[in-house]
């Protein structure tokens, strides 16, 4: 039998659009030790329009079943996430 899904909406303050994803990765970093924590359908939207969702993360999906982990519109070529 499979699991209910439920989503959380967290409403939180942006300026715009690229401080909203700014804001959604970070969330998504402090959050990622959690199994149930969907990183590749984090979305952000406008207050009045929330039925406009903006990606968070790319979300190709990689050889080997994985996606790809790189913020939505990257440049270059999906894969994993440059090391620092």
């Amino acid at each position: 039998m499979s699991r209910e899904r439920f989503v959380v909406h967290l409403p939180v303050l942006a300026g715009d659009l690229d401080g909203a994803r700014r804001f959604a990765r970070t969330i998504c970093r402090a959050l990622g030790f959690l199994a149930d924590v969907d990183h590749a359908e984090t979305t952000v939207s406008e207050e009045d329009a929330q039925h406009v969702r903006h990606r968070v993360y790319c979300d190709l999906l990689l050889d080997g079943g994985r996606r790809c982990p790189l913020p939505a519109d990257h440049d270059g070529t999906c894969g994993p996430r440059p090391q620092s």
